[in-house]
């Protein structure tokens, strides 16, 4: 088998193992490394009179990456006996590198993430390179896991175990190295590689005998364990706790995790390395897990990795955009670009309609700075690249240009008209409309193949998705440069085709309406917004119509409605025109919408809708009220996939999960039916049963389970 660690001894007595996987180009915790490693212990123990010290880096510009899961998302209940033995021997081995009786240092040259961070917690000594993109954490609970290589274990032991919870197992987060070390998972950050393995060099030496802190006599977790008086009290608070911060939802990751670090505490080690090892082989054979690894690993790498760019199209990169309209959407807009090392010229009716987009900016980085997230000169060179006007001259020789003005074609085509004459030859031009055809708009400049929508979500600076649009007569070359601009500002780009909401906002649409359709029957708001949340929503639907703004909901609506012979009147419609028109509750913007509001915050939930709806909807099965609104988006994905405005599963389930808040634990909209238990052929089923119970909305295609056989699940796990 492949051998993925070097072994080097020093004149000095010290070992260097270098993770190195040939066949890869970052090292995981393969059936390999387990082997490699296994025999590298072999050689440490017989070895170890003649060693003073071991140091474990990489030779990969990431220190490990962690779990191997393409294997993983192939787990089922009959690899249970494998996995667990295969874990055994990962565990055994780390327990014999952090017991083998001389110092072991981890010299941390770049991420380590999961079973990566794992081998560095079973070292004595954990030193970090200061690389600008390393992050070290245990991100497994972002993907339906928990970390199973010991990661539990000895977090818990090393910062107690509401600390090892709160900081670094239940959140996933991933520090930079002065957050690691604040947080006590490294001890040193040093600035170069050679000063990491000259540290390393020098713990060596001043500590010839270290033993981990957990089998020293005199150890005592951090915070008590579960057995001590103090923190058995705190116990009954920690699943409360957890409910509240998943708001209701019932995700097993988070939920194995607590109970592997809880059951972990009150024994030995080796007992808690066995506990931790049972709790993860749950995850792994389960549907969550596969989910949640295919959406946040294999759909995101090829989205991100450009499968829906053109191939073999060669476009200049984009340097200098324009950035048309300073409201919200346009100001997050040119913060992106200008944080990305872009130059920006925003344009705006007037000098002081501009500026927003500068203060805007400056809010922004005075918030990264008071953080340490970034230095003063960091948001002078920032802003130093954000110019606002109301000149259509200043935007001469613009080589991109990002329309973000009000949602009406007209006013959208002039701005255009304007600015078209002074732009660089060639420019991209782009729109930033959430719902407007891309060919209807268009129709307006000479140049309707350099068109192309690029619909951005709020907040800009913390939305990772971007949509984007192709017209009918968009070309290749404004294709491959928006996706190229798009990786450039870190945004996750899918590319869908033209239509009227094209399918983020005409999917979320089918949420909005069957949540509010919900209350207009007599379903309790209150019950609505629960079955959203404890479905794995992040917000519910009618603090998500507030937001949105239920005015600009109606407008989209009515424009839909007179452009479309399709349109379809929808209890919902009704009572949203009731808010709006009758009641003035135009949405949160406005102080007051499904809820009541004080200076922005969100308060109750207006007590007048009940006088607004019929008791039809208070016998409504929980259940259904969840499965109501997963299904009609589900099944307008599926309309949009037949219809051609989606192109691949993949970006259907990367934008419904990071742009429209589908539950993560679904793995994406398409995901969502090919899984539903049955598959293809049980979703029709409950489909069939909603309809008949609810309306014809939800009847399926009549071919749906034929229709995904023969459409392969995308993308391919090799």
């Amino acid at each position: 088998m492949t051998t993925t660690i070097r072994y080097d001894r020093g004149a000095d007595g010290i070992v260097t193992l270098t993770l190195d996987d040939p066949d890869q180009s970052a090292n995981t915790m393969n059936r390999a490394y387990a082997a490699s490693m296994s025999a590298v212990l072999d050689r440490l123990e017989a070895e170890r009179e003649e060693l003073t010290g071991v140091i474990v880096t990489s030779a990969k510009p990431t220190f490990f990456a962690g779990g191997d899961l393409p294997e993983m998302i192939r787990a089922t209940r009959a690899d249970a006996p494998a996995l667990a033995e295969l874990l055994g021997t990962i565990k055994r081995d780390l327990r014999r590198l952090e017991t083998l009786g001389r110092p072991v240092v981890a010299a941390v040259n770049g991420s380590a993430l999961g079973g990566g961070l794992e081998i560095a917690l079973a070292c004595h000594h954990r030193i970090a390179l200061d690389a600008p993109d390393s992050r070290l954490g245990l991100p497994e609970v972002t993907l339906g896991l928990l970390p199973g290589a010991g990661g539990v274990t000895r977090t818990v032991r090393m910062l107690g175990l509401a600390g090892a919870l709160t900081t670094v197992l239940l959140t996933g987060r991933r520090m930079r190295p002065a957050d690691a070390l604040a947080t006590g998972i490294v001890d040193e950050v040093v600035a170069t590689p050679t000063e990491m393995l000259d540290h390393a060099r020098a713990w060596i030496a001043a500590n010839p005998h270290p033993t981990q802190p957990w089998d020293r006599p005199d150890y005592r977790m951090p915070g008590g364990t579960p057995a001590s008086r103090s923190l058995a009290a705190q116990l009954p608070a920690f699943p409360a706790t957890l409910r509240k911060q998943l708001k209701g939802a019932r995700l097993p990751a988070p939920e194995a995790i607590l109970a592997a670090a809880v059951e972990g505490a009150q024994v030995d080690l080796e007992t808690a390395l066995t506990v931790e090892t049972r709790h993860l082989i749950g995850l792994l054979t389960g549907q969550v897990a596969k989910n949640m690894i295919g959406a946040f690993f294999f759909d995101l790498k090829a989205v991100n990795g450009g499968a829906a760019r053109p191939s073999g199209v060669d476009v200049p990169p984009v340097r200098r955009v324009a950035v048309l309209g300073a409201g919200m959407m346009g100001a997050g807009i040119a913060y992106a670009c200008a944080s990305a090392g872009l130059d920006v010229v925003v344009r705006d009716v007037s000098p002081e309609a501009a500026g927003r987009a500068r203060e805007h900016a400056e809010r922004l980085l005075a918030r990264r700075v008071r953080k340490g997230r970034a230095t003063e000169a960091d948001a002078r060179a920032v802003l130093a690249r954000i110019t606002t006007t109301d000149q259509v001259d200043a935007l001469a020789g613009c080589d991109a240009v990002i329309e973000a003005v009000f949602e009406d074609p007209a006013l959208k085509q002039a701005v255009f008209a304007e600015v078209l004459p002074v732009l660089a030859p060639g420019a991209l031009i782009a729109s930033n409309t959430s719902t407007l055809p891309i060919t209807g708009l268009a129709t307006g400049v000479d140049r309707p193949a350099d068109f192309i929508g690029m619909h951005f979500f709020s907040p800009v600076d913390r939305m990772p998705l971007l949509e984007i649009v192709v017209g009918e007569q968009t070309g290749d070359a404004a294709l491959a440069r928006a996706f190229d601009l798009g990786r450039r500002i870190g945004k996750t780009p899918i590319v869908v085709n033209d239509g009227r909401g094209f399918f983020t906002s005409r999917v979320i649409g089918r949420f909005i309406d069957e949540a509010v359709g919900m209350v207009a029957e007599g379903v309790p708001a209150a019950s609505v917004e629960q079955a959203a949340l404890q479905a794995g929503y992040p917000t519910g639907p009618l603090a998500l119509a507030d937001e949105v703004s239920l005015t600009l909901i109606q407008r989209i609506r009515r424009q839909f409605e007179a452009a479309s012979e399709e349109y379809l009147p929808l209890p919902a419609h009704r009572l949203v025109d009731e808010l709006v028109d009758a009641y003035d509750r135009p949405g949160r913007a406005g102080g007051r919408g499904f809820y009541s509001y004080d200076d922005g915050t969100r308060g109750r939930l207006w007590p007048g809708l009940i006088d607004l709806a019929t008791d039809a909807g208070r016998a409504v099965p929980f259940t259904d009220l969840q499965e109501r609104m997963l299904f009609a988006e589900a099944l307008d994905a599926l309309r949009c996939l037949d219809e051609g405005v989606l192109r691949t599963e993949t970006d259907a389930n990367i934008g419904s999960i990071f742009g429209i808040g589908f539950p993560a634990w679904t793995g994406g909209v398409i995901r969502y039916v090919r899984q539903y238990a049955g598959g293809p052929a049980g979703f029709a089923a409950r489909a069939t049963e909603l309809a008949e119970r609810y309306g014809d909305r939800f009847t399926p295609p009549a071919d749906l389970v034929d229709r995904l056989a023969a459409r392969p699940a995308e993308p391919a796990v090799a």
